[in-house]
């Protein structure tokens, strides 16, 4: 059953990512949709990447269980509330400006929920494929594609550049979904023995 929601999750995370970067507003602000596809999909980033570090147990306990807390660290925290601040943004029509001021106004939990956490999240998706490429856990293919989409992840959303932030959604969903499509039966089996 773990691995089943795994699978799924891996299949969903970077999915409902990639959708919501359709449903941005002009200037690269998230709306409503946007937002919801990115809590949504944040939630499934939190199984997707309990799975991956998993694999990670036997050959690096310690990256096993840091990185592991600081990929959901940046997923809970990042992801969810810059899903939900551009959802408040446009429900009670706040400017970006505006936004910014009333994060200032409260500099710990500003750092700790979005200037923090927020590249926690990517940081921890490029660290992550180069692991995967290093301790050939998967197809090297597939670590350098995470690595590239962790490592661009950034400048899509800071810059708000709608054809980067595809590409990045991209760089990230055909990895996860091979690993969550593309293993075979024997692949699985030693998945879920690790999970």
């Amino acid at each position: 059953m773990e691995l089943k929601l795994f699978r799924a999750s891996l299949i969903l995370a970077p999915l409902l990512y990639a959708i919501s970067g359709f449903f941005w507003l002009n200037g690269g602000q998230y709306s409503v949709t946007c937002g919801t596809f990115i809590i949504t999909g944040s939630f499934f980033w939190i199984f997707a990447l309990d799975g991956l570090f998993d694999l990670f147990r036997d050959k690096s306990p310690a990256y096993a269980v840091w990185g592991k807390a600081i990929a959901i660290y940046g997923c809970a925290c990042g992801g969810i509330c810059f899903g939900l601040q551009g959802m408040f943004a446009e429900m009670f029509n706040i400017s970006h400006t505006a936004m910014l001021s009333a994060l200032a106004r409260h500099p710990v939990a500003s750092n700790l929920v979005f200037w923090v956490a927020g590249p926690a999240f990517p940081l921890s998706i490029l660290v992550l494929g180069i692991m995967l490429c290093i301790k050939k856990v998967t197809p090297v293919w597939c670590g350098i594609l995470l690595a590239a989409g962790g490592l661009l992840f950034p400048v899509s959303r800071i810059l708000r550049i709608e054809n980067i932030a595809h590409l990045v959604d991209l760089l990230m969903l055909i990895p996860a979904w091979y690993i969550a499509l593309g293993m075979s039966a024997k692949q699985g089996k030693v998945m879920a023995d690790q999970l």
